[in-house]
């Protein structure tokens, strides 16, 4: 009797072909789709995809809805994130609690042992590590996996390069088109801006006072919530001579403070609500502080659920409610939430 693994699937070409390879190793695949959010244009375009897949590879397929959840568990806590003054990051948020929570829980009601997605990550059951396309690597928004998932979960693409993806794609014939279509944005229920999604439950534009780390209004903005920590444009200081960055957002006053990048500068970062693969109370690791910066040496001690990082090299734009990874060099070691 074949193996049997309960693929998510998206509708993109990582996850379709992720199937083809999965199919290759000897799974029988079943997949699974799971509408996250309202946009019904969105998941229209998805399921005709996956249709498409489900019948070149003839493998089963469900449909399931989670909207009402992932809107109690994800969309609301971004919203109220931003409303809070933090920058929130969704999709970490998600695979703990809607993606990966969903799809174990569905396996176990199917009595499949096995769980894959289309993530370029990789793991050995303890760890999560680094993909080998570190320009596609997507291992910082898996930390807050519960490491009981771990042994069950399989990354088919961790070794695999982007480009090589859409190569080996394109020579099958059904998955051509899905290969050639635009990618979809990073957070799946944004379409064009964060604060498009923001203007649906709140006022956003509220003109307010521009401060200078002294306390002094320097210049005028349009609204706390237009601004994350380190952006350097969308407000006004008088007679700047030099670039001004977002060093602080104050929400219950609509104050942004600004200075310049040397004031920008952090070498201590704490983080909360940690999610740790280790047990261990101090340790040296790098840390990530955003997707898409590199990672910096650091000492780390946690006390309970929260630990404290004094980094050996300055970074740059520490937002509040953003995820800090810790690595040692490709594997995973935990995070939390920045405070």
């Amino acid at each position: 009797m074949k193996k049997r693994v309960l693929l998510a699937m998206s509708g993109g070409v990582d996850s379709s072909f992720t199937a083809t390879l999965l199919q290759k190793e000897g799974y029988e695949v079943v997949g699974v789709y799971f509408m996250f959010h309202p946009r019904a244009e969105y998941h229209k375009k998805n399921i005709e995809n996956i249709k498409k897949v489900a019948k070149l590879l003839d493998i089963e397929y469900h449909i399931e809805d989670r909207t009402e959840e992932f809107s109690e568990r994800v969309y609301k806590p971004f919203v109220e994130g931003y409303i809070a003054g933090l920058t929130p990051n969704p999709c970490a948020l998600c695979n703990r609690v809607m993606k990966f929570t969903e799809l174990v829980e569905m396996a176990d009601r199917l009595d499949i042992e096995r769980v894959a997605t289309g993530h370029y990550a990789k793991t050995d059951g303890k760890f999560i590590y680094e993909a080998t396309d570190k320009s596609k690597d997507q291992s910082y928004f898996l930390f807050n996996l519960k490491r009981e998932f771990l042994p069950r979960i399989i990354f088919p693409l961790g070794n695999w390069y982007k480009e090589d993806v859409k190569k080996e794609a394109l020579k099958i014939p059904l998955l051509q088109s899905i290969a050639e279509q635009k990618e979809s944005s990073e957070i799946c229920f944004v379409e064009q801006s964060y604060i498009d999604v923001l203007k649906e439950h709140t006022e956003v534009d509220m003109p307010g006072k521009v401060l200078n780390t002294k306390g002094k209004v320097v210049g005028e903005h349009k609204g706390y919530m237009h601004y994350t920590i380190g952006k350097r444009k969308g407000f006004r200081v008088h007679g700047a001579t030099e670039p001004h960055y977002v060093l602080d957002v104050i929400p219950e006053k609509n104050i942004i403070v600004v200075g310049n990048k040397e004031q920008l500068a952090k070498q201590r970062v704490v983080l909360s609500g940690l999610n740790m693969f280790i047990d261990d109370k101090e340790f040296d690791a790098f840390i990530k502080v955003r997707y898409r910066t590199h990672k910096v040496p650091c000492k780390v001690k946690r006390d309970g659920n929260v630990a404290v990082a004094e980094l050996q090299e300055p970074v740059y734009g520490l937002a509040k409610g953003q995820a800090g990874v810790f690595y040692d060099e490709e594997k995973v070691l935990g995070g939390g939430w920045i405070v």
